[in-house]
This record gives C-alpha cells, structure tokens and sequence, in this order.
C-alpha cells in the first residue's frame, strides 16, 4: 500500500522575505533652540528628531524647566510648531506621550508626532505661538526666540 505522501513533490521553498523599507534619515537629529514661555520664564529647548516614512517625531527636553509637582506619563498636551521650509507656513507635532516627570525634574515631552515630506526643512518658529502645553491647570505658551542650532531639520 502507498503511503499518501507517494510521489508527492517536495514542497515549494518558502519566499524571500520581502526587504526592509529604505531607512530615512533626518538631518540634524538633534538641535537646541530658545523659548520664552511668559511668567513661567525662558528654557532652551533641546529637540530631537526621528523620521520613519511620512511620520516625523520630536522630542523636547527643557533642562531649565523644573517640574513643581510630580507629572504622571502621558497627561500632558503638546503641540509644538516647526516653520517649513523658511515660511510662512508651519508644520504641528503633537502628542500626549511625556514620560513620567517626577517633582523637582526637568520637563520633557514627547514624542511628539507630525507629517513631512522628502525635502521638508523644519526650523523653530519664531514670532508666533511655538510651543504650547497643558497639564491638570497648567496652560503654558511659549514663543521661539532663535532658530535652531546648528540648524533646520532636514526631512529625507
């Protein structure tokens, strides 16, 4: 008696794995800009940048922003504008993804997320309301004061 699997053929290999996306690359990955944020004083902003296709992601540090009370994860707002391109227009990082800041800490937020294109150069926004966040009561706005050093965000 044959056994079912008689002169069967031999199975077909498995297919390649399709490749990897193209890795895109954001230019400077990191850059530092001032902000005044009104009667809660200035910060210089430590920005830092990823890119994967489309979606961008910013996040802040403010090293000289100390947090009064304990901020759990994820309950700040934020919403910070980028200029594009040299103006006039702006590109929005949102985000509500801060990491758990104890009391006496310095404020970071993000991950902040927001869409570029090939080609976008992303700088602060000077002039206008670039940086806003709200925690419980907490409403803060702040302006940037200088560019970005060493320089714009340069999307791939």
């Amino acid at each position: 008696m044959a056994t079912p699997l008689a002169g069967a053929a031999a199975p077909a290999p498995a297919p390649a794995p399709a490749p990897a996306p193209a890795a895109t690359v954001v230019s400077p990955t990191t850059a530092t800009a001032a902000y005044s944020c009104g009667t809660w004083g200035s910060t210089t902003l430590a920005l830092t940048a990823a890119q994967n296709g489309t979606t961008a992601t910013i996040t802040l540090g403010a090293p000289d922003m100390i947090a009064s009370v304990a901020i759990p994860a994820n309950t700040m707002d934020v919403t910070l504008r980028l200029e594009k391109n040299g103006g006039p227009g702006t590109t929005v990082f949102r985000g509500r993804s801060n990491p758990s800041i104890p009391a006496g800490s310095p404020v970071r937020f993000g991950g902040l997320t927001g869409t570029v294109a090939p080609g976008d150069s992303l700088d602060s926004y000077v002039g206008g309301d670039s940086l806003s966040f709200t925690f419980s009561v907490f409403s803060v706005r702040c302006t940037a004061i200088t560019k970005q050093s060493p320089g714009p965000f340069v999307f791939d």
